[in-house]
């Protein structure tokens, strides 16, 4: 497995929980905000010390809520992943998995196999924050819509976050994708920052898009109408987006 490292105890990775967090590389989308778009790319990785991993888990694994997976897109190597999470499973350690939906056999997989406990998944809105053309992203949009369908189908608890970009409106998409949850969900609200906190994919679009304000308010408020438990992360506070190295 390729990765660029892990961070023995996170609390900015999983809304309210601390976690023993592992980036995996390599990733099916081109987010234009991304801000581990390196570990995207394959930059800055190397081969996983799964022994070392374990051990370090083992000795913290009374201090943590979940050994998180994240990315990247942790399931770009997903035979290796299930291996990985079967043994994680024999530390009686629960398992969240970051994942943006759209590789929904692999995914179904890991759930079948009983390894995954909770899950995080971006709803990307509108869907040309995957950074793809058009007729490519609204595919992978309609894969996204039936990966919550299958997260439902499971009873996974999960963590829906909502990037919110600055100048486009969220709603018909976030409104759309609700509809396809059938399982217990919370939502995380991310506003998508860019310099001097981060250093995105796409400097232009986020010179466009990024540090947005009303529309966290706005999207917030329809949220909580609904009745959905929403949470908003501060600027420069969004997870899954530091990485720290062990060797």
């Amino acid at each position: 497995m390729l990765t660029s490292g892990w961070k023995s105890v996170s609390m900015v990775d999983v809304h309210g929980k601390v976690t023993f967090t592992l980036w995996l590389c390599l990733c099916n989308l081109k987010c234009p905000f991304c801000h581990n778009w390196r570990i995207a790319e394959g930059f800055d990785c190397f081969p996983l010390d799964r022994k070392a991993l374990l051990e370090e888990l083992e000795s913290s694994a009374f201090l943590v809520d979940y050994f998180h997976v994240t990315g990247g897109e942790p399931l770009m190597q997903w035979q290796e992943l299930g291996t990985l999470l079967a043994e994680v499973k024999l530390l009686n350690v629960p398992v969240s998995l970051n994942t943006n939906l759209t590789l929904v056999g692999p995914l179904e997989r890991l759930l079948k196999a009983g390894l995954v406990d909770h899950i995080a998944t971006d709803l990307k809105a509108p869907p040309e924050l995957y950074g793809l053309p058009e007729k490519p992203s609204k595919k992978l949009w309609e894969l996204f819509l039936s990966g919550l369908e299958l997260v439902s189908s499971y009873g996974i608890l999960l963590e829906l976050r909502i990037p919110v970009a600055r100048g486009l409106d969220a709603w018909p998409w976030v409104e759309e994708g609700l509809k396809h949850l059938n399982t217990d969900f919370y939502v995380v609200l991310n506003p998508l920052v860019g310099r001097p906190l981060t250093n995105p994919r796409d400097e232009a679009w986020c010179s466009n898009h990024c540090w947005p304000e009303k529309e966290v308010e706005e999207l917030r408020e329809r949220l909580e109408g609904l009745g959905i438990d929403v949470h908003t992360n501060h600027f420069g506070d969004t997870p899954a987006k530091r990485v720290s190295v062990s060797v």
